[in-house]
C-alpha cells in the first residue's frame, strides 16, 4: 500500500517501510510525510525527471516534508 511507504528526504525516492536506507542515494533520512507519486522509467527522456533532477529510474514522491 502506498500510504505505508517511506520517501527519502534527499532524492525523493519512494521505498518500502522495511528499508533502512534509500537504494538510490544511500541516505537514512526517510519520512512518512510525503505526497504525490511518479514513476520514472526513462529519466534521460523525461522532462519531469529533469525538473526533479532524477537520473535513476524508479518511484519518486513529488513533495517530501
Amino acid at each position: 500500500m502506498a500510504g505505508d511507504r517511506l520517501a527519502c528526504r534527499e532524492c525523493h525516492a519512494v521505498v518500502e517501510p522495511d528499508e533502512d536506507t534509500c537504494p538510490i542515494c544511500g541516505s537514512t533520512s526517510l519520512t512518512e510525510d510525503w505526497a504525490g507519486y511518479v514513476i520514472i522509467s526513462h529519466p534521460d527522456e523525461s522532462q519531469i525527471a529533469e525538473e526533479m533532477e532524477v537520473t535513476e529510474p524508479g518511484k519518486y514522491a513529488l513533495k517530501v516534508r
